[in-house]
């Protein structure tokens, strides 16, 4: 399990057209952008529902 400590001082705003965090995602390595999927997970959904996994929907429909 990731040990993981929030800042809730440190908020920042911005716009789907800034491309600064772009930039910086597109630096890290995709192990380090899975972690802090992870860790946004967990502070959004609490640690036990974020380590259940993600939840799989199925929808069989017919074709004509």
């Amino acid at each position: 399990m990731i040990e993981m400590k929030v800042d809730r001082q440190i908020i920042t705003v911005s716009t789907l057209r800034d491309k600064s965090d772009d930039e910086y995602w597109h630096s890290r390595t995709p192990t380090e952008r899975l972690v802090a999927l992870q860790i946004n997970r967990q502070a959004a959904y609490g640690e036990s529902n974020a380590s259940r996994g993600l939840q799989r929907v199925l929808e069989v429909i017919k074709r004509s």
